[in-house]
């Protein structure tokens, strides 16, 4: 640090010591990375929390949400466990089970939350899925796919109105449908009140008594960005071990009843299995956000958020940087967000260092002292907890150090280092894929994941890691020079704010590298001064737009250090991505392969120029 300049203030948070790792090699060249602290004992079944919270403090707010937009319905612990052991009764008294498992269409409800707590108690998997497969799609390829493998018993969604036509064209006649409300014209359904209405008895008891650390708890299915999904097995052990994992490594939430607001989906493992099992584990409170990171629904974020001050607040890099754009204009807003929120925590991508900062200025103006924020790397297959940065220095880009419990190998692959798993918290495999499954561990039981790391400092590797892209998104150019893709997109991204959305790198056995552009057509209007409904052509076309995309063109070639990092020609994309060919995930992840094979044609126009639509930098 420079002198005199002081150190900056930070709010207290009682965090579990820095973690660290011991280093050591392998025969095959790997280094094994393993935590130097023990995980501490766990319980059986994540239910356990639930039975813990209902009896000791009953009343309590387990969950929230706003009853059709308005006040918030809420639900107690003590009537989260009694609605849970009736909806138990009902699915034991259908004799549903591992083969026959619960399907959940829906988007985040209370509704969805207590099957799934009725659903462990009786000991039978359950599986949310992607409600952009039922509303957004328009073939429901990944549904017919997912409903194939799970060959589900019991189909549960809130309303016929929005997922009746979904149901009709995937779900079997001979499968039971529950809605929370509506009905589907020629199908017998249940209502979720039915289930509620169901009187538990002595089965519920022997149902749960039955389930142990290997009771499949649910299917989470991979957003399918390179095929098609795969169903991740967890475990009652993957999901307590997990929560036991964060708890050591932030133990203010056992200190402190976390209060969460949050929008992050269900079907994946940051807001599923992390964010509802941690405010289940801690006794805490989850109000549940309609909003979204984008500019037509952030609004209902910071509607909750001027009313709900959390202590832990949860989001991926997109949510942080409307929010802090936000926090700038809203006094109001700024001091009820920071007024007790003692940690904030990213994941899902990587955090720009200029929305970092600018949430550290925001802090300071609010309350004089900045909000730790905290990260690390995980996956669906690990629960998804398994890195975890939680040291005093933390920088974008940083990833940390495996938590307690998690064993790493960095394997050389492509002059990268592969991280691998293994550890109580990683799945088994995936459920009916045991090719699948076999091809993802290697002979000593870790799971290969497919994500690089690099050391922050290779001469201290207690500094931890940070994030080097995926493996399998790098490509060679025809020089045999090798284009490393995360970190290049995230360059390009964060240099092209506010008017990319993404960019995929083309440039397999090419000489240079190029990109395909999606613009973020909501800026691109705003800086063409175009009325919402001008067609995209013409507001791509406007001089400003234009002028902003060959700045970026030239900056990104300036910048570049050789041929493996400089963008030589760019073209910006009129279609948005397809989630039906796979160019997208339900979660908003570009396919960067499947976007190329499906847009090779543009690829060809790309390289050979011919016309103003390809950008080329001035060299």
């Amino acid at each position: 640090m420079s002198a005199g300049l002081a150190a900056p203030k930070y709010r207290d948070l009682p965090l579990g010591g820095s973690l660290s790792a011991n280093f050591a090699t392998a025969a095959d060249g790997s280094t094994l990375v393993t935590s130097t602290e023990a995980l501490q004992q766990y319980p059986l079944r994540l239910t356990d929390r639930l039975l813990h919270w209902a009896a000791v403090e009953p009343d309590h707010t387990l969950a929230a949400k706003r009853y059709q937009g308005g006040d918030w319905r809420r639900i107690s612990y003590a009537q989260a466990l009694l609605s849970a052991r009736c909806i138990a009764q009902a699915l034991i008294d259908m004799k549903l089970s591992v083969d026959r498992p619960v399907a959940i269409l829906s988007d985040n409800d209370l509704e969805q939350l207590l099957l799934g707590l009725g659903a462990m108690i009786a000991g039978v998997p359950f599986a949310p899925i992607s409600a952009a497969y039922s509303l957004v799609s328009q073939d429901y390829g990944k549904l017919k796919h997912i409903l194939g493998v799970l060959t589900p018993g019991l189909v549960f969604a809130s309303s016929a109105t929005a997922f009746g036509k979904a149901i009709t064209a995937t779900v079997p006649a001979d499968v039971t449908v529950v809605l929370t409300s509506g009905s589907i014209e020629g199908r017998k359904t249940l209502s979720f009140d039915d289930l509620l209405a169901t009187v538990p008895t002595a089965q519920v008891d022997e149902a749960h008594a039955k389930v142990g650390p290997d009771t499949i708890a649910k299917f989470l299915f991979t957003s399918g960005s390179t095929k098609l999904p795969k169903g991740v097995i967890n475990t009652q052990r993957m999901l307590c071990s997990n929560q036991q994992m964060i708890l050591q490594c932030f133990p203010s939430l056992g200190q402190e009843r976390p209060v969460l607001i949050d929008w992050l989906v269900w079907n994946h493992t940051f807001g599923g299995n992390h964010n509802v099992g941690l405010t289940v584990y801690n006794g805490g409170t989850l109000y549940i956000d309609e909003g979204k990171p984008t500019p037509t629904h952030i609004g209902e974020t910071l509607r909750n958020l001027r009313e709900i001050a959390p202590t832990v607040y949860f989001n991926v890099p997109k949510g942080f940087e409307e929010i802090a754009n936000a926090l700038e204009t809203d006094a109001a807003l700024r001091d009820r967000f920071f007024s007790r929120v003692n940690m904030l925590f990213f994941a899902g991508a990587g955090l720009s260092q200029p929305v970092w900062d600018k949430l550290d200025r925001m802090a300071e103006l609010a309350c004089g002292e900045r909000i730790r924020m905290l990260t690390g790397l995980g996956m669906t297959e690990t629960a998804p907890f398994a890195i975890c940065a939680n040291g005093p220095v933390v920088k974008s880009g940083y990833i940390g150090l495996p938590a307690p419990g998690m064993e790493l190998k960095l394997t050389p692959v492509d002059g990268k280092l592969e991280v691998r798993y293994r550890g109580p918290n990683v799945t088994p495999g995936y459920w009916r894929a045991p090719e699948q499954t076999q091809e993802s561990f290697d002979a000593e039981g870790y799971y290969g994941s497919g994500d690089a790391l690099k050391y922050i400092d290779a001469n201290n590797p207690q500094l931890g890691f940070a994030f080097d892209g995926r493996i399998a998104e790098d490509f060679k150019l025809a020089t045999g020079t090798f284009v490393s893709v995360g970190p290049l997109r995230a360059k390009v991204i964060a240099a092209g704010s506010p008017c990319v959305q993404d960019a995929v790198v083309a440039g397999i056995n090419r000489n240079e590298i190029g990109l395909l552009i999606f613009p973020r057509l909501d800026a691109c209007r705003e800086l063409a001064g175009a009325a919402p409904n001008t067609p995209t052509l013409d507001v791509l076309a406007a001089a400003p737009v234009r002028a902003f995309f060959q700045k970026l063109a030239d900056e990104l070639f300036r910048s570049g250090t050789g041929s493996a990092t400089r963008v030589a020609r760019s073209i910006v994309l009129v279609d948005p991505p397809s989630i039906d060919r796979g160019e997208i995930t339900d979660k908003g992840s570009i396919n960067q392969r499947a976007v190329l094979t499906h847009r090779d044609a543009l690829v060809e126009h790309l390289y050979a120029g011919g016309d103003d639509s390809v950008i080329l930098p001035q060299r």
